[in-house]
């Protein structure tokens, strides 16, 4: 079974007062999925610097993300396909490591809020998991 990709905003609702996107977040991570190294950075960044959130919660949280999600490494070939997909789609350098993430791993979806629901890039489908 291919599992899905996950991006680092869908785990970060997780944390959010909305209930039905945490709740759908946490069913989503239940669920399994794949992330990558690049989803931990960027969620411990927000964590820390957006949310003000001690280590000690920081680390309680990765560790359950960690036990739920499979996780591919960044290498230097995925930076080289995130270059050539920030090029040819114009997303921001950071979504496209997540998207040369998904297609190392070859995940037929990658659910995120805050990409291009419904664009298709070399046979992964960018899916929003909250409409």
């Amino acid at each position: 079974m291919n599992k899905p990709f996950i991006d680092s905003n869908v785990v970060l609702y997780l944390l959010s007062g909305d209930a039905a996107k945490a709740d759908r977040a946490q069913a989503l991570l239940a669920a399994g999925g794949v992330i990558s190294v690049q989803v931990l950075n960027e969620v411990t960044s927000v964590c820390l610097r957006k949310l003000k959130m001690p280590w000690q919660e920081v680390d309680a949280l990765l560790r359950a993300v960690k036990t739920a999600c499979d996780i591919v490494p960044l290498t230097v070939a995925s930076h080289e396909k995130a270059v050539e997909v920030a090029k040819r789609y114009q997303l921001s350098f950071y979504d496209a490591n997540i998207v040369a993430c998904a297609l190392s791993c070859a995940a037929l979806v990658l659910l995120s809020e805050d990409m291009h629901s419904g664009l298709l890039i070399d046979g992964l489908v960018i899916q929003n998991p909250f409409k």
